[in-house]
């Protein structure tokens, strides 16, 4: 099994003595701020935004984002990062995953060395870096080296649900399993399941591709094609997806679990998704450009196909959904021609 329960309990202690930083004011991020407050860790939330992050200070709530979840007095709101990462022990890192690399470089100075180094950091983002492909853990591994243990945290969850403490349940990922043991015990309770386990690759290949089979699930349903398509966007999306990760070398438990097909499912079948939404916008007539203003986040889904698409093409895998998502939003195709590219294909095992 790639998700083992963490053994957290009202009996075992939280690593509460020491503070833990969250870098990234937005959505996630912010909650992810307040379940670590809720459950008895110092915390920091830090963003660039100085005038935001003393707004959110004084009225206790995300100024932008979440604005109806009132902040623990455990946690404190700064545009400080050195204040933010002062004696913090577990950092984690919540910006969008183009930003993750310049906010690791902003980071590593800062970081302790000697007794400090290991000084965890936990990777929030879902995505690839643009431009070079490379998931979040080998994004760290470029810019902080063998020293610093980090995870990665991914899973179905829809930030302001987890920030109104509604149950919910992540998967987090590191090659030293006690570092993921320990920032489970920091989340874990109250409602939120906190799992580990040691699959970085899957956890991250499952949270960033199912944003691609969600934005093709949003125009599907956004041109009326009904349950039954939505479905099967669900399930041969799954597919790709797992075949990408058995050919980069994730266990095909992990893809079933929450970072793969729970999130793929959220993703696809609620509003609150941005890459949902961004695919019932295109499939209205917008264009990017504009779907994204309107939807006034950042839809990782957007900057993932391209790097889905070529990892697809590297590792010799077939990823039809994939391909023509990628189609639609580089505007190849009109969604109603992607589907019938799809409808088109010939007929072939379930299995390939």
């Amino acid at each position: 099994m790639t998700e083992n329960a963490a053994a957290a309990s009202v009996s075992t202690p939280l690593p509460a003595a020491t503070p833990v930083a969250v870098l990234g004011a937005g959505s996630f991020g912010t909650a992810l701020a307040i379940q670590l407050a809720r459950r008895g860790s110092r915390t920091r939330l830090w963003g660039r935004d100085v005038t935001a992050m003393q707004d959110a200070e004084r009225t206790r709530r995300n100024p932008r984002y979440l604005t109806d979840c009132e902040f623990p007095a455990t946690l404190v709101a700064t545009a400080d990062l050195d204040a933010a990462l002062r004696d913090a022990q577990d950092i984690i890192i919540a910006t969008p995953s183009h930003a993750l690399r310049g906010t690791l470089e902003t980071l590593k100075p800062r970081l302790g060395d000697g007794d400090g180094a290991r000084q965890g950091v936990v990777i929030a983002c879902k995505g690839f870096e643009p431009g070079t492909g490379k998931l979040s853990h080998e994004v760290a591994a470029d810019v902080l080296g063998p020293m610093h243990p980090y995870a990665v945290l991914s899973g179905p969850t829809f930030a302001a649900e987890l920030g109104h403490g509604l149950p919910t349940a992540v998967i987090i990922a590191s090659k030293d399993a006690a570092f993921a043991e320990r920032i489970a015990h920091r989340l874990n309770g109250g409602g939120f399941r906190a799992y580990t386990g040691s699959d970085v690759i899957g956890v991250e290949l499952g949270g960033a591709a199912k944003n691609v089979i969600a934005i093709a699930a949003g125009t599907s349903d956004g041109l009326g094609f009904g349950a039954n398509a939505r479905s099967l966007l669900i399930t041969r999306g799954l597919a790709e997806i797992r075949r990408l990760g058995d050919k980069m070398g994730a266990q095909a438990e992990t893809l079933m679990g929450l970072a793969g097909l729970g999130d793929l499912v959220l993703t696809c079948t609620d509003n609150q998704s941005r890459n949902r939404r961004m695919g019932l916008l295109l499939a209205s007539g917008k264009s990017v450009a504009e779907a994204t203003a309107e939807i006034q986040q950042v839809v990782e889904g957007i900057k993932a196909a391209p790097e889905v698409h070529r990892l697809a093409q590297r590792y010799g895998v077939a990823m039809p959904i994939t391909e023509v998502a990628c189609a639609v939003i580089d505007g190849r195709m009109t969604p109603r021609e992607a589907f019938a590219t799809l409808a088109s294909r010939s007929v072939r095992a379930e299995a390939k």
